[in-house]
C-alpha cells in the first residue's frame, strides 16, 4: 500500500483514543455542517432531518463498503432545482418519491457494474456531457441565489437584506483566498457565521425562537404513508430521476481523488459497485425520512488530505454527532433563525463553483470545443438547461430542464459521429494517473 504522503496520523481501520476520537470527529462534522444545511434551507426541508439523514447515510455507506472507504455523505446541491420543482408541483411528498428513485437507479447502476464492469457508464456518461449538465445544475439556479440575496422576506428588494449578502459573500470569499489548514476548508460555515452576526447587528435575526426552543425536539420527519400516500408518476421520474446521471458522475470522480489522497484503490477494493450501491442506499434512506438526497463530499476528501486522519471510525463518529445534533431543537432554531439574503450570499458563490467545475471537468480532460461534435453537444445542453426547454406529453407528464438536457447530452454522445476521436476518462489501475471531481 502506497500512500501519496508517508506522514499518516490515522490509517482508514485505525481507532482513535476516546478523547481524541471526539475532537476528530467534531472537527469533521464541522467542515460538512455548512453544505449539508443550506440545501434543506433552500429547499424548505428540516434541516434537522437532513443532519440525521446525513449521518445514518454515512454509517450505511461504511457498513456497505465494509469499513474500508473513509467518505461522509452529505445533501446534494444537484438536486435542489428539481426538488424544488416537484414540491411545487405536488408536494413533499413527491420530491421524496423522485429521490427515492434516484436512489434506485444508482443500485441498479451498481448491479450492473458489479456484473459488467464500469469502463460502460464512463462511455455513457464522458466529460463532454457531464460537464455541460454541471454547469446547468450551477446556473440554473443563479437566480434562485439573487433573489435571495436581494429580497427581504416578503419578497421586495431591501437594500439592507442586500448588504447582509455582499458581507456574507466577502467574508466566504476571503476565507477561500486567504486562510490556511482547517479554516480553509470551511469557508462557508465561516461567511455563513459572519453575516449571522451583522445581520444580527442590524435587525434582520429573530432571535427569540432560538432562546425560546426545547433542548430537544423531533425534526419534521417526513415518513411515507404516515405523512403521504407515495405515487409514482411519470412527471416525478423524469423530473429528478435523470440528475443520477450527474450524481453517478460526480461519485466516480470522488472516488478517484480519494484513492488518491488515501493510498489505495477504492475502485477495485471494495469496488465502484459497493460504493454507488452505498451511495444509493443513503439516498433512499434519506428520502423515507424526509431530507435531501445524498452524495459523497468533496470537503471530506479536503479534511483527510489536510489532517491526513483517514480512520473510518472518526467519519462515523462524525456521522453520530450528525444524528444527535438534529434531534437538538436549539441547533433546529438557530438554522431556521439564518436569514435568508445570508444564505444567499453564501449560493452566489456555491453556485458558480458548480457551474466553474464543470468547466473544469472539460479542461481537465482536454475538451476540445474547438471540434464541431463537442461544440454541438455542449451548446445543446446549455441553452436546453439554462433555458428550461420542456417536453410536455399531457398536462401532468413533462420532461423538461436539466433532465431534458441530460437526455438529449446522453442521447448527442452516442449518435453524432466522431465518438471515437473524444478523449474517454479510463480508470487507471493505480487510480493515480487522471483525475476528475464535479
Amino acid at each position: 500500500m502506497n500512500h501519496t504522503n508517508n506522514q499518516v496520523i490515522l490509517d482508514v481501520e485505525e481507532k482513535p483514543k476516546a478523547l481524541k476520537w471526539l475532537a476528530l470527529s467534531f472537527q469533521h462534522l464541522f467542515a460538512m455542517f455548512g453544505a449539508t444545511v443550506l440545501v434543506p434551507f433552500l429547499v424548505k426541508l428540516d434541516p434537522s432531518v437532513a443532519l440525521i439523514s446525513s449521518g445514518i447515510g454515512t454509517i450505511t455507506f461504511l457498513l456497505i463498503t465494509r469499513g474500508k472507504v473513509p467518505a461522509y455523505l452529505g445533501s446534494s446541491f444537484a438536486f435542489i432545482a428539481p426538488l424544488i420543482a416537484a414540491k411545487a408541483a405536488a408536494g413533499p411528498g413527491a420530491a421524496m418519491v423522485g429521490s427515492f428513485l434516484a436512489g434506485v437507479v444508482y443500485a441498479i447502476v451498481a448491479l450492473l457494474i458489479k456484473f459488467s464492469g464500469y469502463k460502460w457508464i464512463l462511455r455513457v456518461l464522458p466529460p463532454i456531457v457531464v460537464g455541460p449538465v454541471i454547469m446547468v445544475i450551477g446556473l440554473s439556479l443563479a437566480g434562485t441565489a439573487v433573489n435571495m440575496a436581494m429580497n427581504d422576506a416578503k419578497g421586495h428588494y431591501s437594500l439592507l437584506s442586500f448588504s447582509a449578502a455582499l458581507l456574507t459573500l466577502a467574508v466566504t470569499i476571503i476565507c477561500s483566498i486567504y486562510f490556511k489548514g482547517f479554516f480553509n476548508l470551511i469557508p462557508v460555515l465561516i461567511g455563513i457565521a459572519a453575516g449571522y452576526i451583522y445581520s444580527l447587528s442590524v435587525g434582520l435575526v429573530d432571535f427569540a425562537k432560538v432562546t425560546s426552543a426545547p433542548l430537544l425536539k423531533l425534526p419534521d420527519f417526513i415518513i411515507p404513508f404516515a405523512d403521504y400516500t407515495p405515487a409514482l408518476t411519470p412527471d416525478i421520474i423524469f423530473l429528478i430521476v435523470p440528475i443520477a446521471v450527474v450524481t453517478i458522475s460526480e461519485h466516480i470522480g470522488h472516488q478517484l481523488v480519494l484513492s488518491k489522497v488515501v493510498g489505495r484503490n477504492y475502485i477495485k477494493d471494495p469496488g465502484l459497485h459497493s460504493s454507488l450501491f452505498g451511495d444509493g442506499v443513503a439516498t433512499m434512506i434519506a428520502a423515507c425520512l424526509g431530507g435531501p438526497p445524498s452524495t459523497t463530499y468533496g470537503e471530506n476528501i479536503g479534511v483527510l488530505a489536510i489532517t491526513r486522519v483517514y480512520s473510518v471510525f472518526v467519519i462515523a463518529g462524525a456521522a453520530i454527532f450528525a444524528i444527535l445534533f438534529g434531534f437538538v431543537g436549539t441547533i433546529s432554531a438557530f438554522i431556521s433563525s439564518i436569514p435568508q439574503p445570508v444564505m444567499g450570499g453564501v449560493s452566489i458563490l456555491l453556485f458558480g463553483i458548480i457551474a466553474s467545475s464543470g468547466l473544469r471537468m472539460m479542461i481537465d480532460s482536454k475538451i476540445d470545443i474547438g471540434d464541431k461534435r463537442n461544440l454541438i453537444i455542449s451548446s445543446v445542453i446549455l441553452v436546453i438547461g439554462i433555458g428550461g426547454a420542456a417536453l410536455k406529453f399531457s398536462d401532468k407528464f413533462e420532461l423538461q430542464g436539466m433532465a431534458l438536457a441530460a437526455i438529449i447530452g446522453v442521447i448527442l454522445n452516442l449518435v453524432l459521429p466522431g465518438r471515437s476521436k473524444e478523449e474517454i476518462i479510463v480508470l487507471e489501475e493505480d487510480s493515480a494517473k487522471k483525475h476528475t471531481v464535479a
